[in-house]
């Protein structure tokens, strides 16, 4: 048994060399015959990336989001961009986070934590100086807001229970704004206008990023709910952002919300809700789509390509049996057994597709690096995993575009092969 060990790891290895002198030989023809094999390495290491890279910038983007926090509202996030349903539901009120919090004290079974409200606007405008920025994400809110929030200060504080209930003029901004409108001083206790308010900066957040690539989280101010109705008024956005004890009881605590939110609506049993209750399976369940779409046509060109290139790999390695006939009936009159050519062909075909393999991975990987200096905030993910898996792809198509034709040169008579023009 060891002895037969010993012959195949010779056989084996003879036959590398002989694979790997006969691509050095044929450089062009074997380029040309792993193509199809590049292409669909590369297609299944950039799906394979960009999947990685949507998940973990979903992940990313959920955390700041957060896992233990669901969201009243007056639209639905599965329906975003569908104004139209929703725009004859009366608006949110602030009061219904003070209601939800009494009757979550009196009841020690409840799934909810605490209720939070904020008013938001996406119009607003901030200065500093000759210092403008358009477009900022301006938050009303009360001070329990960090409870509801993943967000950590970088410096400064969050305002207290006294500034929220006496509607102080502070607020406590993004990292982009404290950039941008103080690149080279500190933020803190500098007063920025307002439209025609002038706010105290008391606190600045961390960097988070973007929330689904779109959003900047960096890019909001955030202050007491009464300061924020001086500046806006009363009629913007409003949100009940609901805080609940276990982010496993998702379900338990979505139902039991829409019982008391039903309530103090005052809605009849059989009446459709007048409000939605948003939480992050929303988010996931439009991902999904996007997802399938990127795999079904990554598997789609990778299955094209690797059949295109397994077809001319089994072509040129019976172009290759043809010329090496007499090579292989002087082999077989030597003693070369069946099994000795079989292996011969078959690893010269997966070293044309490990090779293939290798440089489509490359390329795929130069490709992952160039998107990520030329769009920094594009989530892709190049992953060990997919390594294994290009690997993996690689040698079973050597194996499979290889197989028919080793087999036959296997099966060559020595004696027809020796006289073979």
């Amino acid at each position: 048994m060891t002895a037969n060990r010993r012959q195949f790891r010779y056989e084996s290895a003879e036959s590398l060399k002989m694979a790997l002198f006969q691509i050095r030989a044929n450089k062009t023809r074997s380029f040309l015959t792993a193509l199809g094999v590049i292409i669909g390495i590369v297609a299944i290491t950039l799906m394979g990336t960009a999947i990685n890279g949507i998940d973990r910038g979903f992940d990313k983007s959920l955390a700041m989001l957060g896992y233990d926090v669901i969201y009243v509202q007056k639209s639905s996030w599965s329906t975003m961009g569908k104004w139209w349903l929703f725009r004859n539901r009366p608006d949110l009120k602030i009061e219904y986070a003070d209601q939800l919090n009494r009757i979550i004290a009196d009841d020690p079974h409840s799934e909810l934590q605490i209720a939070v409200p904020q008013m938001s606007t996406y119009q607003a405008t901030a200065s500093y100086k000759e210092k403008t920025l358009e477009q900022v994400f301006s938050l009303g809110t009360t001070h329990d807001y960090l409870q509801t929030a993943s967000g950590a200060l970088s410096a400064g504080r969050f305002f207290t229970i006294t500034e929220s209930a006496g509607s102080d003029m502070v607020a406590v901004v993004g990292d982009d704004i404290a950039t941008a409108l103080f690149p080279n001083e500190p933020a803190l206790d500098k007063f920025i206008q307002l439209k025609n308010r002038k706010c105290r900066i008391i606190g600045v957040f961390r960097k988070q990023g973007k929330f689904l690539g779109l959003f900047s989280f960096d890019n909001q101010i955030i202050m007491p709910l009464g300061a924020f109705e001086k500046i806006y008024g009363k009629n913007q956005f409003t949100t009940i952002r609901v805080k609940i004890k276990d982010q496993t009881h998702v379900g338990q605590a979505k139902e039991e919300l829409l019982g008391l939110m039903r309530r103090i609506r005052r809605i009849q049993a059989g009446q459709e809700e007048n409000f939605s209750i948003n939480e992050q399976q929303a988010f996931k369940s439009q991902l999904d789509p996007i997802k399938n779409g990127i795999a079904i046509a990554g598997i789609f060109i990778t299955g094209l390509s690797l059949f295109v290139g397994a077809i001319g790999i089994m072509n040129i390695t019976f172009v290759s049996v043809k010329e090496r006939t007499r090579e292989i009936g002087l082999r077989k009159a030597l003693g070369a057994r069946r099994r000795t050519i079989l292996l011969q062909f078959l690893i010269e075909s997966v070293m044309i597709c490990l090779i293939g393999g290798v440089t489509g991975m490359a390329v795929a990987l130069s490709i992952t690096f160039a998107i990520i200096i030329i769009v920094p905030d594009f989530p892709v993910q190049f992953s060990f995993n997919l390594v294994l898996a290009s690997i993996a792809v690689s040698v079973i198509t050597g194996i499979i575009s290889g197989l028919a034709p080793a087999v036959t040169a296997s099966k060559l008579d020595p004696a027809d092969s020796l006289r073979y023009e």
